[in-house]
């Protein structure tokens, strides 16, 4: 566990000033592609701009006391983050509570704003593999000691999300939590039979919904159902191809004039590309990638075991996230309907995007003992 000794006086500044610069660039792009929508929806054109202001203002704040708060305050508390996380994910499935969106029951209303629980079981899990690693290392060679339990675990969480169902953000907590075991030292053959189940289970889990064999189908040719399945991905092409180099400038984007739809949120790389071209594309990869490095950097160098698995599991959950979303952006897996990080418009999800970085960054204040 960290001592006040260990802490610096400051945290990482450039790992600090690049989510600063990715939170900025959201806020500016969340307006560039909302106002036509919001104008035309609710009459404001501010309206997502304003909301967008203030999930930022609050995820801010929080990012703030999480990088103030010792990070080895949350390994104290790991396993009750995790039921309550559970207890939400359950709740979101209790009709009356739960409050569906877009085909997918994720979310439970509070007040004018509604939270994702998905969201929060991804930092809980991440949590409480962290702690549960710095202690039981040494079993995960084993498959029954160690493998075998927490890989139960973590798809007992993956299955409560499938029933809402969100295939995206499940997706995102796997991957996450397999990195993390990877990195512990868990053997090959493990991931060999875990992929090869894994691929058997994918396949029944799209076999099991129309809609995802449409989406696999509209991946494969989406000019075969042009007004359908292939829709949003052909608009989202439409809007990166004609911003060449440079862009077609901030504001003049054609896709966010009703052909693409939710445009800032899952597609919002897809104005940003429209709008600010290819320059602004590889400047947004590129902060991810200096995000990573600088994620893992922490991680390597930070005071002990459970520090290094959270700010490897922090960073890993980010910047996969940002790779999925913007991977379908650009037509190279189906869709799978998750939000950039620190730059498509939500709620909650900005909220926990910055908690996250503030934990991270928490870390990076600390030395080797």
């Amino acid at each position: 566990m960290q001592k006040k000794s260990d802490l610096k006086e400051k945290p990482d500044y450039i790992l600090l000033w690049t989510i600063i610069a990715l939170l900025v660039i959201g806020v500016i792009m969340v307006f560039s592609s909302s106002y036509v929508w919001a104008g035309y929806k609710y009459g404001d054109a501010y309206y997502y701009l304003k909301r967008q202001l203030l999930f930022a203002g609050a995820g801010i704040a929080a990012m703030y006391v999480t990088m103030m708060i010792p990070y080895g305050t949350w390994r104290k508390y790991a396993k009750i983050i995790l039921i309550i996380c559970f207890l939400l994910l359950l709740m979101v499935l209790v009709p009356g509570i739960g409050m569906k969106r877009g085909g997918a029951q994720s979310w439970i209303g509070v007040g004018a704003f509604s939270i994702q629980p998905s969201e929060f079981m991804k930092l809980g899990l991440i949590i409480f593999l962290s702690a549960t690693l710095a202690v039981k290392q040494k079993y995960i060679t084993s498959f029954t000691k160690g493998f075998l339990p927490l890989l139960l675990l973590i798809f007992t969480a993956f299955g409560i999300i499938m029933l809402q169902p969100d295939l995206g953000t499940g997706m995102v907590l796997v991957l996450t939590c397999m990195a993390m075991l990877f990195t512990a030292g868990a053997r090959i053959w493990h991931f060999a039979w875990l992929g090869i189940i894994g691929v058997a289970g994918f396949v029944l889990l799209i076999a099991s919904a129309p809609y995802r064999i449409s989406r696999i189908t509209a991946y494969l040719n989406p000019w075969e159902d042009p007004l359908g399945d292939g829709f949003q991905i052909i608009q989202s092409l439409y809007a990166i191809g004609p911003g060449h180099l440079l862009g077609m400038g901030l504001g003049n984007s054609l896709q966010k004039y009703f052909y693409l739809p939710e445009p800032q949120t899952d597609f919002i790389f897809s104005i940003l590309g429209e709008e600010l071209g290819f320059i602004g594309g590889t400047v947004v990869i590129l902060l991810f990638a200096l995000l990573f490095w600088r994620g893992i950097k922490v991680a390597l160098e930070a005071a002990d075991e459970f520090g290094r698995f959270l700010g490897l599991g922090i960073v890993s959950m980010l910047c996969i996230q940002a790779m999925i979303n913007i991977s379908v952006v650009i037509g190279l897996i189906p869709v799978t309907g998750i939000t950039l990080p620190f730059l498509s418009y939500g709620g909650s999800s900005l909220t926990l995007t910055l908690c996250s970085a503030g934990i991270l960054l928490n870390i990076s204040r600390t030395t080797k003992l």
